[in-house]
């Protein structure tokens, strides 16, 4: 049975007592596996990132990373689980004023005591990974959206995490560089030997580079299986968001008055 690196269950959170983001969440992700987090806009994806991350406490159930409670530990002991964790925000989220090379160089300065060679010898090796050694004097402005991408990717592995969280790593890339970060991540996971979670609306690529998913609608998981099982899923919701249809479980149109009275309603005052 695989190692289990995250286990979530019976979560729950809200920002308030009248607002709850997530109710009754199990989800798990078993170590060496990648696992994505799917759903509409709003959902609670995201949330789930920052509840595993400590950035916020459930309000009801457990959250386990490496087999720790995140609420029963204090601020040194979340820093230290931390150090075991990587994370690529939407859009890259690099330093602007500091070049590719001290963008990768950053968490190894802040978080190692390691030399300047070593360290060196460290950020050429990620950029190499991910195919950007030759744009380490570049400066984030100079690159494009794909680079940059792949930069961040390169400074999320820096200090070789075992979990690695992923928030919208697809959106706005060209179809050539999605595909280059789908191989990336796939790729960069099982040669770490790492867990990810990927937060994404792009199924088609998600699809072919996670093992497992989750969709979430309205704070809840709705549905959960492999590649092959969502696909073949007759459930409503499943084949609407999977196939991108946009007539389905979820309407075209907001719910309104009938069309035409109203249109004949005005045109009579």
């Amino acid at each position: 049975m695989d190692r289990q690196v995250v286990k979530l269950t019976k979560v729950a959170f809200g920002y308030d007592k009248t607002r709850r983001v997530l109710e009754d969440i199990d989800l798990v992700v078993p170590e060496g596996k990648i696992v994505a987090l799917m759903g509409r806009s709003g959902c609670g994806k995201t949330t789930i990132l920052r509840l595993i991350g400590g950035v916020h406490r459930a309000t009801a159930g457990t959250v386990e990373v490496f087999g720790e409670d995140i609420a029963a530990l204090d601020a040194d002991g979340l820093y230290r689980l931390r150090q075991r964790m990587g994370m690529l925000f939407q859009f890259g989220a690099l330093f602007t004023d500091l070049s590719v090379y001290d963008n990768v160089a950053f968490p190894l300065r802040e978080r190692t005591n390691l030399s300047e060679r070593l360290i060196r010898d460290l950020v050429l090796m990620k950029l190499e990974a991910v195919g950007l050694r030759g744009a380490r004097d570049m400066m984030p402005h100079e690159l494009s959206g794909g680079m940059a991408r792949r930069v961040a990717l390169a400074r999320g592995i820096a200090l070789d995490p075992r979990l690695m969280m992923f928030d919208e790593p697809f959106t706005g890339l060209d179809p050539i560089s999605l595909g280059t970060i789908g191989k990336l991540v796939r790729e960069l996971n099982d040669a770490l030997g790492a867990s990810s979670i990927i937060v994404t609306h792009d199924v088609l690529e998600s699809m072919q580079i996670v093992d497992y998913l989750y969709f979430i609608s309205e704070g809840r998981v709705i549905a959960s299986g492999t590649p092959d099982a969502i696909r073949a899923s007759q459930d409503p919701f499943l084949r609407q968001f999977v196939h991108m249809e946009a007539q389905g479980a979820v309407p075209f149109h907001h719910p309104a008055d009938d069309y035409r009275s109203e249109m004949l309603g005005a045109a009579a005052a």
